[in-house]
């Protein structure tokens, strides 16, 4: 039967598997799995030793140490100016023009001068030249950092704190100029805290701190900093003065202000927004249809801001109808200046804060442009990269940049192949700084408010990924609304904190909770798959499969343990109960044959009287299914099981006193209410552990317990698909012992099963003999005539050996 089952599953020939058995038969290697009767142990794992580390320094490490530092060296010196020249400096004019508006206008966002918004597309974008790895992302000012720069400017320096008395008046006044020079130094020191956060995790290699944003948090959160947005420039957008709170329910408390200040909504100004938001997004839909046949995108932003400049300077919209304007624009460039370290401590969680976020977006769209133009992008060097662009930028008072999505896809649109783009447009926001700034002095904020509402409008699109997650995923649609909501009603940082908080524990439950399933046999092959999701397989006798969806570990190894029970069909507590209740029985009776040959000794044997002491010694034949040797037991039924057994071994009444009576009616129950109904054709189990990454103290015990459990009711257990790793990290546990050898080890599913199939003769369990058992015991207790117990036990000792046949150990 065995050679049938393995010639079923095993119809064509393979080359031989390896697996983990460190003492081999090699005479046997290449017949054994075909013919288990020879050799059935399993086929050895080559092992590989791990080539020692570099120990000196060459110079071609070094070169590439260098280069990985400054990825410049290596692109800069292969650049060709005739195939990446025109390409390149046209996508660069393009970006650089994209930078003026948005760089003013995002300012406004982080509550500081329009002018800083233009620093902070210079600086940072000259740096990442040198630095970063992607060629097609445009590092500078962002909605979603600049709305967060702009939370902590709010927080630290609100303008009640830089009230002032007018003169010979009681009323009092901003005093604007001292409130933005601290503004500046709080975003100066924010950003500066924030790059060199970014520089340590990228130097310690943390670059995949990233991927604990998954793509619908990172996009539910900036759609809901989009919303904060909105509502940070709604006010100029109406020509409102409202206070800016921040903290939790700050942008409920925003919008109320708002709405209570709507009848005071300064009309010039909404209609200026108006015009501008009108123009804005008409001018965006012709470019957007005919962009094909345009060879750059028609700079929509600059013409805006340039006709409202020129509309605002020659009929004076600031002084005929108070139209708040951009005001003083300084030519030339800031002196560095060193930031306010004892900023540091109360900025600590919003430099975190911008620190991921910002490094998130951009190495999610540095690594779509590169799988798109087939070139690599280091993350941990990404993460150096920005934060030395935020380092450097904080000291020139830029505030925090990362790559934006719109100015990215045109730099990559307009034929834009390496970072000399970036350079490029840093070239023309260098010029503009020096030359133009001034002449945009007239420019409205409504203008600058515009620009910013109608650029969010990619962002606020992202409100279809409901519809798309609901049809694929409802835990990540969970995900997308528990961000969105928390983000909302906390503050930018706080909301990140509790999104990610709650991603986190998403994982944990689902490798909680994860599916548990027997595997069957799929005939003709050797895989093994679900028998619930597939018709086709076929289960393998005797033996049962047991998978799991995820790694075993601290917070899943008991559940590992019930499901493993519950899928095997083996309660595995009512069969130790019993096993112990045999035993329990045995050394009673143990005990009483004692007890009655010492009585039998003082006094004199009678003639004609079967000595009890005789009667033991006749059932203590070889073939008796409860000897002992030294005290040791050899029935696998009497064996000693732990607390049940050491509570029981004082127990020296007879089996007629209450105490006794009441165990024995509890321990019938158990077993002739459900002991009856157990299947005993299950003799070996396989746990397919090709899920499993790592395993943990906690893991190891309970697999421990499995084996130990199981193997009292006689099932051997298994273990395959096993990484090294984790068979390292068995080995360190102190899971391999005398009893639980690398032998029970195997590479795959199909080389466990054909182990087992070999090994079936001696691993199938028997508990029929258990029955005699109960009628040797019956017949000890309630037989009082010693002739008539004699010969009852000749008649049942010969039907007891049939039935032991099928249990060798008993034997």
């Amino acid at each position: 039967m065995a050679t049938e089952e393995l010639e079923a599953l095993n119809p064509i020939h393979h080359p031989p598997r390896f697996n983990l058995n460190p003492n081999p038969n090699p005479n046997l290697m290449s017949t054994s799995r075909f013919n288990p009767s020879l050799n059935p142990d399993p086929i050895p794992l080559l092992s590989v030793t791990p080539l020692p580390p570099f120990s000196r320094c060459t110079v071609p490490r070094l070169k590439r140490s260098v280069v990985g530092c400054l990825p410049v060296l290596y692109w800069l010196p292969r650049y060709s100016i005739w195939d990446y020249g025109m390409p390149d400096l046209i996508s660069g004019i393009s970006v650089g023009i994209m930078h003026l508006p948005q760089g003013m206008a995002y300012a406004l966002l982080a509550s500081l001068p329009p002018v800083f918004g233009l620093y902070t597309s210079l600086y940072p974008a000259l740096v990442y030249f040198f630095f970063g790895t992607s060629r097609h992302i445009s590092i500078g000012t962002f909605a979603v950092l600049s709305i967060m720069v702009g939370s902590v400017t709010e927080r630290l320096a609100p303008d009640r704190n830089f009230l002032v008395m007018l003169n010979g008046t009681n009323l009092t006044e901003v005093n604007i100029t001292a409130r933005d020079s601290y503004r500046v130094q709080v975003a100066a020191a924010t950003t500066v805290l924030g790059g060199l956060i970014q520089v340590v995790l990228g130097l310690v290699k943390f670059g995949f701190v990233g991927t604990y944003l998954s793509e619908p948090l990172v996009r539910a959160y900036t759609t809901a900093a989009a919303a904060h947005a909105v509502v940070a420039v709604i006010a100029q957008l109406f020509g409102l003065s409202t206070t800016r709170f921040s903290g939790p329910l700050s942008l409920v408390y925003t919008l109320v202000e708002v709405c209570s200040k709507l009848p005071q909504t300064h009309l010039p100004t909404l209609a200026v927004s108006g015009v501008s938001m009108v123009f804005l997004i008409a001018a965006k839909e012709i470019n957007s249809a005919i962009s094909a046949r345009l060879p750059v995108p028609i700079p929509v932003e600059l013409i805006t801001i340039v006709a409202a400049t020129v509309i605002s300077s020659y009929t004076y919209l600031n002084g005929n109808y108070t139209i708040s304007v951009v005001g003083e624009i300084p030519s030339g460039l800031a002196a560095p200046r060193l930031p306010d370290a004892s900023l540091f401590k109360e900025v600590m969680g919003d430099a975190f804060a911008l620190a991921i976020v910002g490094y998130a977006i951009s190495i999610s769209l540095g690594k779509t442009f590169a799988l798109k133009h087939g070139y690599k992008v280091d993350s941990n060097q990404e993460l150096v990269a920005l934060g030395l662009s935020n380092a450097v930028g904080g000291f020139f008072q830029c505030y925090a940049v990362c790559s934006s999505m719109s100015r990215s896809l045109i730099q990559e649109s307009t034929g834009g192949k390496t970072q000399m783009a970036g350079m490029a447009s840093a070239v023309i926001v260098l010029v503009t700084v020096l030359k133009l700034g001034p002449l945009f002095q007239e420019l409205p904020k409504a203008v600058l408010a515009a620009i910013v509402f109608v650029n969010l409008k990619g962002m606020f699109k992202q409100y279809y990924d409901i519809i798309t997650l609901w049809r694929s995923s409802k835990v990540d649609l969970v995900v997308w609304l528990v961000t969105w909501v928390s983000t909302l009603l906390f503050n930018l940082d706080m909301g990140l904190g509790a999104s990610i908080t709650f991603a986190v524990l998403t994982v944990i439950f689902r490798t909680q909770l994860p599916k548990y399933s027997v595997l069957g046999h799929v005939p003709g092959t050797e895989l093994y798959l679900d028998m619930e999701t597939h018709r086709e397989v076929r289960e393998v006798p005797g033996i049962t499969i047991f998978h799991s969806s995820a790694t075993v570990y601290f917070a899943n190894a008991d559940l590992y343990l019930e499901a493993l029970k519950g899928k095997s069909g083996l309660d595995i507590s009512k069969m130790i109960i019993y096993k112990r209740r045999q035993e329990a029985k045995q050394r009673r009776r143990d005990k009483r044959a004692e007890r009655r040959a010492r009585r039998e000794a003082k006094r004199q044997q009678k003639p004609g009287v079967f000595s009890v002491e005789e009667a033991a010694g006749h059932w203590k034949e070889p073939g008796d299914w409860c000897g002992r040797e030294n005290g040791t037991v050899k029935d696998p039924d009497c064996a000693t099981l732990g607390a049940m057994s050491e509570l029981q071994d004082g127990d020296t009444t007879t089996l007629g006193s209450s105490s006794e009576d009441t165990l024995s009616r509890e321990l019938d129950k158990v077993s002739l209410g459900s002991l009856g109904k157990w299947t005993w054709d299950i003799h070996s189990i396989i746990l397919d552990l090709s899920t499993a990454n790592f395993i943990d103290t906690v893991a190891i015990k309970t697999m421990r317990n499995i084996f130990h459990d199981f193997g009292e009711i006689d099932v051997t257990v298994y273990m395959a698909g096993c990484q090294m790793s984790v068979v390292e990290q068995l080995e360190l546990g102190g899971f391999f012992s005398e009893s639980i050898t690398k032998g029970r080890l195997f590479a795959t599913v199909h080389d466990a099963v054909l182990h087992c199939l070999g090994h079936q003769g001696t691993s199938t369990p028997s508990y029929e003999y258990s029955l005699w058992n109960d009628i040797y015991w019956i017949f000890q207790t309630f037989l009082t005539n010693q002739k008539l117990k004699n010969w009852a036990c000749k008649i049942i000792q010969p039907l007891y050996f049939q039935c032991s046949k099928l249990s060798p150990e008993v034997q």
